[in-house]
């Protein structure tokens, strides 16, 4: 009789448990819809353009940017036009290294981090004047002191499409003698620094009254 009862309770105490199991198993295992993760930074591909067509020179150049007057407009330690620094930095996307100044002018470059506010704010202005200013005039970044993922995730949040060259050890800042952030360069056909801009974030109006008044490009609204 014993035993009879205590058989009946193992199979009551079993239709019991089944029920306990699956639920636990449907929590761990999660709707077959969930979204797959992100893959990590460096699974993706870089949102930045290849650093290949920086040494061409724009194919529609403006007239005002043959024309422009040495340092015109130019103040500081920009004012003898200084040409750029003799550095190779390394493009974002890979492939040869760049020579800062085989990066055939006019053009303008900026100095960023994904960690400076100011950077974040500015680049898709420079974004939109890459876009305005196509054959008339090369956008191109240098991100600096940044980690390759927080780079790569403000280029896709922020849909910066510019070349982008890599310069962790801020060699380019060190031959400027500037430490500010960000930090844009304004160069001329020649190759020669007309302007160093380093007053904070700049917008679509500014950069596009810095570019007429130093490299002689008008960029259209």
């Amino acid at each position: 009789m014993n035993r009879l009862l205590a058989d009946a309770v193992n199979r009551l105490l079993a239709l019991l448990a089944l029920p306990l199991a699956l639920f636990v198993g449907g929590c761990t295992d999660g709707p077959a819809d969930d979204p797959a993760p992100r893959p990590a930074a460096a699974e993706r591909p870089a949102p930045f353009r290849d650093c290949a067509a920086l040494g061409a020179p724009p194919t529609s150049p403006s007239p005002g940017a043959a024309s422009a007057s040495p340092g015109a407009g130019v103040t500081g330690a920009a004012a003898g036009g200084q040409e750029l620094p003799a550095l190779t930095l390394a493009c974002f996307t890979g492939g040869a290294p760049v020579a800062l100044r085989d990066v055939a002018g006019p053009a303008v470059i900026n100095v960023w981090a994904s960690w400076c506010g100011p950077c974040r704010k500015e680049l898709p202005a420079f974004q939109r004047l890459s876009e305005r200013t196509a054959g008339q005039l090369q956008v191109v970044g240098v991100n600096t002191r940044d980690s390759r993922s927080g780079a790569q995730s403000i280029g896709e949040d922020f849909g910066v499409r510019f070349p982008v060259l890599v310069d962790q050890g801020d060699a380019l800042q060190r031959e400027l003698r500037r430490n500010a952030f960000p930090l844009t360069l304004f160069v001329d056909a020649r190759g020669r620094i007309r302007h160093i801009d380093s007053t904070g974030a700049l917008d679509d109006v500014q950069l596009a009254t810095l570019v007429r008044q130093h490299l002689g490009v008008a960029v259209p609204a």
